[in-house]
C-alpha cells in the first residue's frame, strides 16, 4: 500500500514482501498481516468471480478492522455481479448459503476451513437513499466500486482491497482518517445522514467502539438533523444503542448522543438527568453520576460486557427528575425515585422493542438498586437477608455490582464505610446460604399439600395460604413439616373467623 492519497495501490503478496517495503505505516503493516491470514479463503472465492468475469473486493468494516489489527472471521465483500449471479458463484463452494438479504443485494455464506469457519457477506455495488418519509431504503445497483464506496457511512469504512490482485482502493482518504482516529463522511454529512439517518447514531457507536472522534462538520450535521432519526425503526435504533453500550468506551458515545440532541429522540430520559443545579448545589449532578456508575459497573464485569447490567447502571436514576423535591429544611429529596424509575425504564425499553425478559430484568434492578441503603447501618437480620436474596433472585450478582457501582462519593471515608457495609451483607448472604437453601426459598408445603390439608380446590385461597407460609419462611427461616402444618391450620382457623 502507498499513501492514502493514492486511491489505488498494490498490497504486497506475501509476508516476505512486507520486509522489503519499509515505507509501510504501522496500520498498513497490521492490515497486511490480517489480510495474509484470511487470504486463502478470500483469494479462493475471488478467483471464482474473476474466472466468471466479475470483480470482488474486501470492503468496509473488514478493511478497517484489518488495518486496526482486529479482523475476525466475518468478511464483507462487494462485487459488480448481480445477486443471482453471486448465488450461482457461491453455490457449490460455500458450506452454507442464505439469501435473506437478497432484496438489498446481499448474499450470505459460510465457508469451513482448517482455520475455522468464515461468515461471508457479498453485496452488489449499490446506491441506496431514504425517501424523506420512508423507513426503508430504495436500492439501486451501481456499476463501479467508486460509486459503491461514496455511499458508505464513513471514510474509514469506505476503503476496499481488490482481490485476488490486492489493489488498495481509498478514494476518500480513509486510511489518513483511520490513522488520525477521525470520523468523516465520504459525501457531505448532510447527504450521508439524509440517505440513512441511522448513520448519526452509528457515529456515536464508532466513537464508543473504536475511540474515534467525529469531525466538527459531522457533529454539526448530527446536531442540525437530529430529529430526522425519528423515521428510523425502533429495532434498528435499539441495535445501534446495544452496540454502543457494549463497546469499550460507551460513555464517549453517550455524551455525543446527548450533546448533539440525538438522545432527546431515542433515549430522552438520559439528557433529562441534566437537572438544573440549585444555587446551593444541594445534590450531585445526576447525569454525570449516572455515567460514572456505568463506568464503575463495567469495571466490575468479569465475563465480558453485560447489557443487562450496563442498561440498569445507565438508567438506575432516571426517576429522579420526576421525584425531585426541595424540602423545608433545605435538603433535596427524590422519594421513591427507584419505583418511578423502574416504570419509566419499562416504558422506554418497550418503545425500543427490547425483549420482555430483558425489560423485566433491567426494571427489577432499577427498582432494587436502593434496597441496600435501607439497611445502610449494617443491621441486617436473617429475615432481611432472605428478602433481599429472594427479591433479587437470579439477578443477585448483578445487583451486587450495581449497588457497589452506585457509590460515587468523593468522600473516601464514606465510600470505605459503604464498601465495608456491603462486604458485610455479602458475608451474611454466604453464611445463610450455608445453612439454608437461599437460592430457592419456598414454603415447607406446596400447593397440593395445602389443598389436601385444608380440603380446598384450586383457587385464590390456596394462593393466600401459600403466600402466608412463604412469609413465615422469609421471616423465620426453614420450618419442620409438623410446624408448617400447625401454622397453616392456625392461619386457616383465623381466616374462617373473619
Amino acid at each position: 500500500m502507498s499513501h492514502a492519497n493514492d486511491s489505488r495501490a498494490e498490497i504486497p503478496l506475501s509476508a516476505a514482501d512486507a520486509t522489503v517495503l519499509p515505507g509501510l505505516s504501522e496500520a498498513q503493516t497490521r492490515g497486511l498481516q490480517e489480510l495474509l491470514r484470511v487470504s486463502p479463503v478470500a483469494d479462493e472465492i475471488a478467483r471464482r468471480f474473476q474466472a466468471a468475469g466479475f470483480r470482488l473486493a474486501l470492503v468496509g468494516g473488514s478493511v478497517r478492522d484489518a488495518l486496526l489489527g482486529r479482523l475476525g472471521n466475518d468478511l464483507d465483500f462487494t462485487t459488480d455481479a448481480r445477486p443471482k449471479q453471486v448465488l450461482k458463484l457461491v453455490n457449490g463452494w460455500a458450506d452454507a448459503v442464505w439469501d435473506v438479504g437478497i432484496a438489498f443485494g446481499t448474499v450470505g455464506a459460510r465457508k469451513d476451513t482448517d482455520d475455522g469457519s468464515f461468515l461471508i457477506e457479498i453485496t452488489t455495488y449499490r446506491s441506496e437513499a431514504y425517501d424523506r418519509t420512508s423507513r426503508k431504503p430504495e436500492v439501486t445497483y451501481g456499476e463501479t466500486i467508486e460509486q459503491d464506496l461514496v455511499r458508505r457511512d464513513f471514510t474509514v469504512n469506505a476503503m476496499a482491497v481488490d482481490l485476488p490482485g490486492r489493489g488498495f482502493v481509498d478514494p476518500h482518504h480513509g486510511l489518513d482518517d483511520l490513522e488520525a482516529r477521525l470520523l468523516r463522511t465520504p459525501a457531505t454529512p448532510e447527504e450521508s445522514f439524509s440517505d440513512d439517518p441511522l448513520r448519526m447514531m452509528r457515529a456515536a457507536r464508532f466513537a464508543a467502539q473504536l475511540d474515534f472522534t467525529p469531525a466538527p462538520e459531522v457533529v454539526a450535521a448530527m446536531t442540525a438533523m437530529a430529529e430526522r432519526i425519528t423515521i428510523v425503526s425502533a429495532e434498528r435504533i435499539q441495535a445501534e444503542l446495544n452496540k454502543l453500550l457494549l463497546s469499550d468506551h460507551p460513555v464517549k458515545g453517550l455524551r455525543l448522543l446527548v450533546d448533539t440532541g440525538l438522545a432527546g429522540f431515542v433515549l430522552p430520559e438520559l439528557p433529562a438527568l441534566q437537572l438544573e443545579a440549585d444555587e446551593h448545589h444541594r445534590h450531585k449532578d445526576v447525569y454525570e453520576h449516572s455515567l460514572i456508575v456505568l463506568e464503575q459497573a463495567i469495571a466490575l464485569e468479569q465475563d465480558g460486557p453485560d447489557l443487562t447490567l450496563r442498561l440498569a447502571a445507565l438508567l438506575h436514576d432516571i426517576g429522579k427528575p420526576r421525584t425531585r423535591r426541595f424540602e423545608s429544611d433545605g435538603r433535596v429529596s427524590f422519594h421513591h425515585h427507584e419505583v418511578v424509575g423502574a416504570k419509566m425504564t419499562r416504558k422506554r425499553m418497550r418503545e425500543l422493542k427490547y425483549s420482555k425478559e430483558l425489560i423485566d430484568d433491567v426494571s427489577q434492578l432499577v427498582e432494587l438498586h436502593l434496597r441496600f441503603h435501607g439497611y445502610g447501618g449494617g443491621e441486617w437480620t436473617d429475615s432481611a437477608v432472605r428478602r433481599y436474596v429472594t427479591d433479587a433472585g437470579p439477578l443477585l450478582e448483578r445487583l451486587h455490582k450495581l449497588t457497589r457501582s452506585d457509590c460515587t462519593t468523593r468522600n473516601r471515608k464514606k465510600a470505605a464505610t459503604l464498601s465495608r457495609t456491603y462486604d458485610g451483607l455479602e458475608d451474611r448472604i454466604a453464611e445463610l446460604k450455608e445453612r439454608e437453601e437461599l437460592d430457592s426459598i419456598r414454603p415447607a408445603l406446596d400447593g397440593n399439600q395445602i389443598m389436601e390439608l385444608l380440603g380446598l380446590k384450586p383457587g385464590p385461597q390456596v394462593g393466600k395460604a401459600y403466600k402466608h407460609l412463604l412469609e413465615l419462611r422469609l421471616e423465620h427461616g426453614p420450618m419442620e413439616h409438623e410446624a408448617a402444618v400447625a401454622a397453616l391450620k392456625a392461619w386457616w382457623a383465623a381466616e374462617q373467623e373473619q
